[in-house]
């Protein structure tokens, strides 16, 4: 099942569909009798496995002609307000790991734990929303394609042979950096959580349609140039790793978004560095999921 959160021209508030081809399917509209449907993707995925189940019989008894074509909607963040921030890791990918250490002037150090930072939940934007950029806060924007997993079912000290299981889907995430910020404030919070500057979708895709999150290529093009191009193979540490080892102590949530890293090839790693500029557009793609397509915008 792909999931993902839309609204239509007339709409104040966004819609839940599920995409099928070329349409998308408004689950409000399904048959769903004295059911208590859930309205957002979040709702869907905190009610847990049976409504998971109930909900993909009722799409798949509808036509294939149901619902809304697809190039005639506008797509939201498939989580638009996330209950907390983002989780997300650091320095998940030797290559990248070299080349940001390159980058500063420091001594290569392959993390022996995983690197744990967040995103402001403020942060979060639409698949192909406009990422707005106000130059008197920075001027060194820079890109990341990472893979998201979204946990669906609440645990803590989740080992990693079940790790998986507490997964409900997968998702395209940029991670945008503000590098002059990670900079000054000696952390990465700030750099990373500026408004816009997590685009996240254009779906969920389940975890069962999905398949192994070791195994898909990642992308970034900016102005249709690749700059990234690398394998989830190669992450340093693994999704069940990230999770379990993320959730010793700490209580994972259900509708919780791990951003897993980023592989080599980002602005700040290349010789010489490259920062983003008003206009370039950005394609971050993540196999057996889809495409974000974001521009910048410089903002007064």
């Amino acid at each position: 099942m792909k999931y993902a959160t839309f609204s239509l021209p007339s709409d104040v508030v966004p819609r839940l569909g599920v995409v099928r081809d070329d349409r998308i399917v408004d689950t409000a509209m399904l048959p769903l009798g004295t059911w208590r449907a859930p309205t957002t993707l979040l709702d869907l995925i905190q009610q847990g496995p049976e409504a998971w189940q109930r909900m993909s019989q009722l799409v798949n008894q509808v036509g294939s002609t149901t619902g809304h074509p697809i190039n005639g909607v506008r797509w939201h963040a498939p989580i638009p307000r996330p209950s907390k921030n983002v989780f997300c890791l650091g320095r998940n990918y030797v290559a990248h790991a070299e080349e940001a250490a390159r980058a500063r002037g420091q001594e290569v150090k392959i993390p022996s734990i995983p690197v744990i930072f967040t995103k402001a939940p403020t942060s979060v934007a639409g698949p192909f929303d406009d990422i707005p950029l106000d130059r008197s806060v920075t001027q060194q924007v820079d890109w990341e394609v990472e893979l998201g997993a979204v946990i669906g079912k609440t645990g803590r000290n989740i080992s990693k042979a079940n790790a998986l299981q507490h997964v409900f889907g997968y998702t395209v995430i940029n991670d945008v950096s503000a590098r002059d910020l990670q900079q000054q404030h000696m952390q990465w919070f700030k750099g990373k959580s500026l408004d816009g500057f997590c685009p996240m979708g254009p779906y969920v895709v389940t975890a069962d349609e999905f398949g192994d999150p070791q195994s898909k290529q990642l992308q970034l093009r900016v102005n249709g140039v690749t700059k990234q191009d690398a394998s989830t193979s190669k992450m340093i540490f693994p999704v069940d790793v990230i999770i379990e080892w993320l959730s010793k102590g700490l209580t994972l949530e259900a509708g919780d978004i791990i951003a897993t890293g980023t592989p080599e090839g980002v602005g700040m790693g290349r010789t010489p560095q490259e920062f983003l500029v008003d206009g370039d557009v950005l394609e971050t793609e993540v196999e057996g999921i889809g495409t974000l397509r974001n521009r910048i915008m410089d903002i007064k």
